[in-house]
């Protein structure tokens, strides 16, 4: 898209702990697409406000869920994202039925992944000279993505929870157990096979 800026969210000068974080039971994500007053690995710095106009217009709904920035890999749908004091909050799910969305759900899980990042469109900045860096006032809002390498400190994942893990693992508990009892009632019964006789 024509003058689409990609920000990344990652790892710069301070490091804030903000985090995303993944349900057991049914994929749901939440964390921090970014925080205000960090600058990026380009200098940009996210002021307070800037995602305000651009929340209204849009809302969660029509902003995408990617991976890599690749309009043609959505993995999930936003169901929040809302500004506090400090940065971008989100919160979502990763659609299980989708093949790419349960790929990095494991990457999550190893640690292959970790990054969360923005793509945006800028519609009001400045420049601050002293500190040489821009200073992001207002900006459009069209996806925030998973990636490998974000920008911005804190704005990563911290943890990652198998979606499901506790169901399947109560299942085989269950199954476990059933086993043990046909197991056991199989050693105690009385009844002898029977020789099948031809007539």
């Amino acid at each position: 898209m024509k003058n689409l800026a990609i920000k990344r969210a990652e790892p710069r000068h301070r490091r804030e702990r903000a985090s995303v974080r993944v349900s057991e039971t049914d994929g749901r994500v939440e964390g921090y697409a970014s925080l205000f007053g960090v600058p990026d690995y380009g200098g940009d710095v996210v002021m307070p406000g800037a995602f305000a106009a651009s929340l209204r217009r849009r809302g969660p709904c029509e902003v995408r869920f990617l991976f890599q920035h690749d309009p043609a890999q959505p993995i999930g749908v936003w169901d929040e994202i809302r500004e506090d004091k400090r940065g971008l909050y989100v919160r979502g799910r990763l659609i299980g039925g989708v093949m790419r969305a349960r790929e990095v759900a494991a990457m999550l899980r190893a640690g292959a992944l970790d990054g969360l990042s923005i793509g945006f469109r800028t519609v009001r900045a400045d420049r601050d000279p002293r500190l040489r860096t821009r200073r992001l006032h207002e900006i459009d809002l069209w996806e925030i993505s998973v990636v490998t390498f974000p920008m911005l400190p804190g704005a990563k994942v911290s943890r990652i929870e198998q979606a499901g893990a506790t169901a399947l693992a109560g299942v085989a508990r269950r199954l476990q157990t059933m086993s043990s009892g046909l197991r056991q009632a199989s050693r105690h019964s009385s009844c002898q096979p029977t020789q099948m006789r031809r007539a």
